[in-house]
């Protein structure tokens, strides 16, 4: 059975820092695209930041630019989103997306950050900032 676990989420101050982490079982970790998606309450779900397979390419959306860092460590099976400067407006449940890819070619955009590019979902984790 393939497991995807986000964990880190918590209710912090604006201003604030949190650290996601997920791990995926069932999937070798070397071979997976990966991605960060919130969704707040009446809102679509969206693409937060992506990275590639080996880790080269990654993509954020503006509104978290400068702010959010994805990272991956392969030797840990590990995908972490450093969220600082939190803003109230980053409240939303945050879930960790992976995918079997079979060439580590891969240009990641806004136009590959994208629901339907993953396949493998966690069960989310919740992020609320307060004002």
């Amino acid at each position: 059975q393939v497991q995807v676990v986000e964990s880190g989420g918590g209710l912090v101050q604006a201003g604030g820092s949190l650290r996601l982490s997920c791990t995926v079982s069932g999937l070798p970790f070397d071979y997976l695209a990966l991605g960060w998606f919130r969704q707040a309450p009446g809102k679509e779900r969206e693409g937060v930041s992506c990275i590639n397979v080996i880790g080269t390419g990654t993509y954020y959306v503006d509104s978290v630019q400068g702010r959010f860092t994805i990272s991956r460590d392969n030797a840990k099976n590990t995908l972490t989103l450093q969220m600082n400067s939190l803003k109230p407006e980053d409240t939303a449940m945050y879930y960790c997306a992976a995918d079997r890819r079979y060439s580590d070619l891969e240009y990641v955009s806004r136009m590959t950050c994208v629901e339907r590019s993953f396949t493998h979902w966690g069960q989310g984790t919740q992020v609320t900032v307060s004002s």
